[in-house]
């Protein structure tokens, strides 16, 4: 049976993740800092779904905890077939006013992370012609949104570069691009949501399916929802000017403190 190994598998688009994948027969690997969380949800993934589970208690803004985890991804008896990038985090203030080593953790965790696992296990999967990669990144990676902005650009065309060039192998790397998408995320960074309509709130699962379906035909990125299509195409080929601007009120109006 194949493995797959999820980073930030305990809540949101990552616990989402851990499902689909335990039902199509994965055994997982669960990476998270909560260990608490993570016995929980290897419990209720083996028990409804039959399969094998690892946790892995890993804190990925700290070189111990990535350690860690290249140590599980490239451990040459027990390969990976799925690797999920999805641990992140955001902050809620301006560059400006934000905190230095917050910021740091921030870039750590969205940019060094995903490349870091991703270059550790792809040697393994080109070795073998086959595997999975699907980059958690956003939409806001188009737009002018800060470091978190910055981050997530650089996942998506870090996916869309290794998709190009490993075109013709079995590999399959995606850059999955949702949009505000109901999880943990917002709350955690006491960033303020109460204004944004509902219809552009996406669900989980819907993502995380569409996600699967688009690495495995092959597709460099997938934008779920029809909102984020439109809205992705507006931001990645209007005029600048104009969505660093409508880029940044989105990101002023979730600041406790406008």
């Amino acid at each position: 049976m194949s493995t797959a190994l999820i980073t930030g598998a305990t809540a949101g688009i990552g616990e989402a993740f851990t499902r689909l994948l335990a039902e199509k027969g994965f055994d997982l690997v669960l990476v998270a800092r909560d260990e608490a969380r993570l016995k929980e949800r290897a419990s209720s993934l083996e028990n409804r779904f039959k399969i094998k589970t690892q946790i892995l208690v890993a804190d990925l803004s700290t070189d111990d905890g990535i350690s860690k985890t290249i140590a599980r991804l490239t451990q040459v008896d027990a390969p990976i077939e799925v690797l999920i990038n999805n641990a992140g985090f955001g902050l809620n203030k301006s560059f400006l006013k934000s905190d230095l080593i917050a910021e740091t953790q921030l870039l750590d965790v969205l940019l060094k992370v995903p490349m870091q696992l991703t270059h550790s296990v792809l040697p393994q999967m080109v070795s073998r012609n086959s595997g999975v990669i699907i980059n958690v990144s956003s939409v806001a990676g188009w737009i002018a949104g800060g470091t978190y902005s910055a981050a997530k650009s650089y996942v998506t065309v870090l996916s869309e570069s290794l998709n190009t060039e490993l075109k013709k192998t079995g590999v399959k790397v995606s850059a999955l691009c949702p949009g505000f998408t109901h999880t943990e995320f917002h709350a955690r960074g006491k960033m303020k949501m109460d204004g944004l309509p509902k219809f552009l709130w996406l669900n989980a699962d819907r993502v995380v399916s569409d996600s699967w379906r688009a690495a495995l035909a092959g597709k460099a990125i997938c934008v779920p929802g029809w909102q984020y299509k439109i809205l992705s195409f507006i931001s990645r080929f209007g005029p600048r000017p104009l969505v660093r601007k409508q880029g940044m009120k989105v990101r002023k109006r979730q600041r406790p403190n406008n």
